[in-house]
């Protein structure tokens, strides 16, 4: 079985910024030797980056991480995010390869249902081991639907279980481990260490923006096992936030995603796939978390507001890719 994996010339030439400002300067060139950067560059373009992002193109954001730095501190002025919520935000451009905005991506934070593909991936990877005993059957993609596109907890904690068996039986870290040992690469920060719990109270289960840009870019180029099975239930119909009730996004643009949502964290993570004047696919993925220490009191409305900042920097981004690319 093949792993995927990033040559660990390239692992750690990431950016972090903190909280949400762009480091001054952002160009992947200025961390590296001028011989490193054109070595790694050619790794780039020659397509080994087995399963993750092209890294030495992710200090490059360019103009649009400006943007979406200063949207999110005149958010925090208005009051929409709150001065005790901290943010991550991530958008990569497939068709230039280059990562736009790399805001806090490194950073791991709460995954709530965001963790729900990676269970899936978790399942897919197993039925691979031989003796695992675990088959995907029609009633196992019905399990996986409930789990991603209507974000059931006990569909999600069914899976968690399988792949625990399927794994000798340690518990929910078996999840972690499978996808760790599969794809070192990709589930960088991610920490999987109980089920969900009853009433979705989950904050334990960590990952980064950059993990979940990771795996969709592997997820997008098929370099993960049942890549367009997974593909295909992220895709159906559901309540995201980065193209519903987005104004500038029109309703023909596909998504692939997963929101999270408890009473200490909102995001969403997923592909926007665009097309072009001459219609040509413009795929980017977008990944936006804003999380808090601790549980609001007021539920529904701090998830309300929070999708909704997350909705204003989505469409900032439609427009400028828009621009970018020609979008119709």
């Amino acid at each position: 079985m093949n792993k995927l994996f990033l040559p660990s010339s390239i692992q750690n030439n990431t950016v972090e910024t903190a909280p949400d400002a762009p480091p001054g300067g952002v160009d992947a060139s200025a961390h590296l030797s001028r011989r490193a950067f054109l070595g790694n560059l050619t790794l780039a373009t020659g397509g080994l980056l087995l399963g993750g992002l092209p890294d030495v193109l992710a200090a490059a954001p360019g103009s649009l991480q400006a943007q979406v730095s200063a949207l999110v501190n005149r958010m925090r002025a208005e009051g929409r995010i709150s001065s005790n919520e901290r943010t991550s935000w991530s958008i990569y451009d497939f068709s230039s390869r280059q990562k736009l905005v790399a805001i806090n991506e490194d950073i791991p934070r709460q995954a709530a249902s965001m963790i729900k593909p990676f269970v899936a991936q978790a399942f897919f990877y197993t039925t691979e081991r031989r003796g695992s005993g675990l088959k995907y059957t029609s009633s196992v993609r019905d399990i996986m639907e409930q789990s991603i596109r209507r974000s059931s907890n006990s569909a999600t904690n069914e899976l968690m279980h399988m792949v625990s068996r399927g794994n000798g039986n340690h518990g929910p870290g078996d999840v972690e481990t499978v996808l760790k040992r599969q794809a070192p690469g990709v589930f960088r920060e991610t920490s999987i260490v109980e089920y969900i719990p009853a009433g979705g109270r989950t904050y334990r289960n960590q990952a980064s923006a950059h993990d979940y840009s990771r795996f969709l870019f592997a997820l997008w180029h098929s370099r993960l096992p049942q890549a367009q099975e997974l593909r295909e239930i992220m895709g159906l119909p559901n309540h995201d936030r980065i193209t519903r009730r987005v104004s500038s996004i029109p309703a023909n643009v596909r998504v692939y995603d997963k929101t999270g949502s408890t009473a200490r964290l909102c995001g969403n993570m997923g592909i926007i796939e665009c097309r072009d004047s001459r219609g040509r696919p413009m795929p980017y993925t977008f990944i936006g978390i804003i999380e808090r220490d601790s549980r609001t009191e007021s539920y529904t409305s701090w998830i309300s507001a929070r999708s909704n900042a997350i909705r204003s920097v989505s469409n900032l981004v439609y427009l400028y890719m828009k621009d970018r690319h020609q979008l119709v």
